[in-house]
């Protein structure tokens, strides 16, 4: 039966964070891309829990002019973590004009790159603050593939990869998480719509299904089935062949 120990699960997260940096960057900053939502400001507080409040690096990557900027700003002052903004809109136009000069941009491959060179960005500023890359997926988002590849889904560790939305949110309420940042609808900022209007279910009910084996309806139940059957190669490592070599 299924049942989640806030407290335990909260706490065991913020040690293996810590081990983790023992072991990878004894020293090191946790370097997180924050959005303002629930994930990166959970990230954020389970590593300045871990970590200390001065080796975590906050980076905001607003694409031009972001009307919710203002929640990435305040989650950094509320935990009291150092922050530095990136603007990648003249680098996401650079790159499209010169793509489509080759090759004609599709509309998902327009909505790809920004993460992408968001990605590029927290690795850039990375390596030089002597810093790892936090990634923010939950497992909600993976199991329906709700990521980019090489964009969002890629970091050096990941606190919250297996705790669904229903539990990060927990999470957050026991860490002392305002609820205005933990409750704010998610939307990957690219396209107008909430993770939700897209996806075509709730996380609620997604969670459900993940952990309680609770079906939605049949159509959202296929829904979820097929997205997660055609997006499980986003959570594997990269195929590679493996030549039959022998060695003496």
């Amino acid at each position: 039966m299924y049942s989640f120990d806030v407290k335990q699960n909260a706490e065991a997260c913020i040690k293996w964070i810590n081990d983790w940096f023992d072991k990878n960057g004894a020293g090191c900053r946790a370097v997180v891309g924050i959005s303002g939502g629930k994930d990166s400001s959970l990230v954020a507080a389970l590593c300045a829990r871990a970590l200390g409040k001065g080796r975590v690096l906050g980076v905001l990557m607003p694409q031009g002019e972001q009307a919710d900027i203002n929640f990435s700003n305040e989650i950094c002052e509320f935990l009291g973590i150092e922050c530095v903004t990136v603007n990648i809109e003249n680098t996401v136009k650079a790159a499209e004009n010169e793509i489509r000069k080759s090759v004609s941009l599709t509309p998902q491959a327009t909505q790809n790159l920004p993460p992408r060179i968001r990605m590029a960005t927290l690795y850039a500023v990375s390596q030089s603050v002597n810093g790892r890359v936090a990634n923010t997926c939950n497992l909600s988002e993976d199991w329906v593939g709700y990521s980019t590849r090489y964009g969002d889904s890629a970091g050096d560790f990941s606190p919250i990869s297996h705790f669904t939305v229903t539990e990060v949110k927990q999470i957050g309420a026991y860490l002392g998480i305002p609820e205005r940042f933990m409750a704010k609808p998610p939307a990957d900022g690219l396209c107008g719509k909430t993770d939700e209007e897209n996806l075509g279910f709730t996380y609620a009910e997604l969670d459900k299904y993940i952990r309680e084996g609770i079906e939605p309806s049949p159509d959202k139940k296929e829904r979820i089935d097929r997205r997660h059957a055609q997006n499980l190669f986003k959570l594997q490592l990269m195929p590679s062949f493996d030549p039959d070599i022998e060695t003496i």
